[in-house]
């Protein structure tokens, strides 16, 4: 199974303090590697809206924004980014500040490689806890989301309508459904249909092939013949005799 490596951004406005930085994390073999480095907190920003990076390290005074803006700014709009502080002494009192947008890692500068190493180890097992809860919230979603088309199925249901009544788009719920259960949305409700169809004209014989479409979400019954037919390889009529 290959290494997870988690995407960084550092902000520093030294050269030679940040490329510094940058050398000491790849030397550290904590599987971080910088994607992107800003001289402010702005072009720090900009590159994490673009990057969606695991990890920010920012250094506190900066021009055009300083890191104590920026830090609000990902807390606010990027919460899976982790943030850590690269700071000197005159700046603990900010770093301080810093803890209320749920900042929990500081270095002194000069960073030491292995108080690094020590820091980076921390995120990394932060990080990897926290894909592991969301991929079981995703879980749990898709659960729900088959939970609700069992007892909806012969409703006439859109994916935008299923998507709404979970607040996601379509696209993500299509996704992280296909994901998890190897089919669209779409494919799981005929089914649900289909089956039930089936043991209606099984077990209902007095129900005429109209009434137990209409009873599985098909309104329409040519619709609802020829759905079930590439279902089947038989029509409704056919099957119920």
């Amino acid at each position: 199974m290959a290494e997870v490596t988690y995407s960084t951004v550092i902000a520093e406005d030294e050269d030679l303090i940040r490329s510094g930085l940058v050398r000491k994390i790849e030397q550290s073999r904590q599987s971080f590697a910088v994607v992107g480095e800003a001289t402010h907190g702005a072009e720090a920003l900009e590159l994490v809206r673009r990057m969606q990076p695991q990890l920010l390290i920012t250094d506190i005074r900066m021009p055009v924004m300083d890191g104590l803006k920026l830090i609000e700014e990902v807390y606010k709009y990027f919460p899976r980014t982790a943030v850590m502080i690269a700071s000197g002494y005159a700046d603990f009192e900010y770093a301080r500040q810093a803890m209320k947008f749920n900042v929990k890692h500081y270095l002194l500068k000069p960073v030491k490689p292995l108080e690094l190493a020590e820091v980076l180890n921390d995120i990394r097992a932060q990080l990897s806890k926290e894909s592991i809860v969301e991929a079981n919230d995703i879980e749990r979603t898709v659960q729900r989301v088959q939970d609700y088309l069992r007892e909806h199925f012969h409703e006439d249901i859109s994916l935008e309508q299923l998507a709404k009544q979970f607040n996601f788009s379509s696209a993500y719920l299509s996704k992280i459904f296909f994901k998890h259960t190897g089919e669209a949305p779409s494919k799981y409700i005929a089914t649900l249909r289909i089956n039930e169809a089936k043991r209606l004209l099984k077990h209902r014989r007095d129900l005429p092939v109209k009434a137990v479409g209409e009873l599985v979400g098909y309104g329409d019954p040519f619709y609802f013949s020829r759905i079930f037919k590439q279902a089947t390889g038989m029509t409704p009529r056919e099957y119920q005799k």
